[in-house]
This record gives C-alpha cells, sequence and structure tokens, in this order.
C-alpha cells in the first residue's frame, strides 16, 4: 500500500484509512511524499526552481510524522521524498513500481474539471483517473 501526498501534511484521517487497509491485507505501508520543483528556465534545470533544504526538511518531517503514527498503531512502514514537477506521474510510478495493490491520499474537495487541471491540490484526482490501483481519497 503506498500511502502518498503530494506535498500536503498527512491528515490523522489519511494515516488511519491507510493503516485500516494494510490491517485488512496484512501488509505494509510505503509513505511517499513530492517536494515540488517549480519548473525549468528555457528548457534547462534552474537551481532557484529546485526544493530548497527547508522543502527536503518539511517533507522528509511529513513522511517521517505518518510512518510513527501508523508504527503506533502496529503497521510497518517504510518511506521517501522525491523531487519532481509531475507529481501525479511520480506517484503512479511509484505504486507500480513497489508492487502496490492501492494508493491513499489525503484530498481537498473536487473542483470543475477545467479549473482543476491547472490546480496543484487537485492532484489527488489525477492521480485516481490515472492510477491501475485502487485510490483511496480522504477528503478533510
Amino acid at each position: 500500500m503506498l500511502l502518498a501526498s503530494e506535498g500536503r501534511a498527512i491528515p490523522a484521517a489519511a494515516i488511519e484509512r491507510a493503516a485500516e487497509l494494510a490491517r485488512e491485507s496484512g501488509g505494509g505501508v510505503h509513505v511517499f511524499s513530492i517536494a515540488r520543483v517549480w519548473g525549468t528556465s528555457l528548457g534547462f534545470p534552474n537551481p532557484g526552481l529546485q526544493p530548497n533544504r527547508h522543502d527536503w526538511k518539511a517533507q522528509r518531517a511529513i513522511v517521517e510524522d505518518a510512518v510513527k503514527a501508523l508504527e503506533q498503531r502496529g503497521v510497518v512502514a517504510t518511506a521517501h521524498v522525491r523531487g519532481t514537477r509531475k507529481a501525479t506521474k511520480r506517484i503512479v510510478g511509484e505504486a507500480e513500481r513497489l508492487g502496490c495493490t492501492s494508493i491513499v491520499m489525503a484530498a481537498d474537495p473536487p473542483r470543475n474539471r477545467v479549473v482543476s487541471d491547472l490546480m496543484w491540490s487537485q492532484e489527488p484526482y489525477r492521480v485516481k483517473r490515472r492510477a491501475k490501483v485502487p485510490v483511496h481519497l480522504v477528503t478533510a
């Protein structure tokens, strides 16, 4: 199972849902978060658009907190953080690479699809549309 975040803090409800599903399947949970890369400059990587050390530290804290919460619930958990501009592609790819049977993500309420394709906060819905495994979205 993959507990993923496009960069937001992982709420307790999403952690609880992942723990519940992991206990049902008898497996563990891999916590995965994205450190956002803001883009490129003229097609070349630009250091000013890369995640800085504070961004990396914040994302590591998010996954570490989630791992501790899962372990307190008796679930085996691992974690890592990756930097990317394309969070959906990276999350779906990570689930495939790890052989996950499902993905759990926290999500904002859905918006108009035309507008939502331009919003980073609607990334969980793009993951749900593209993933080949069930995606469980936990709305706050």
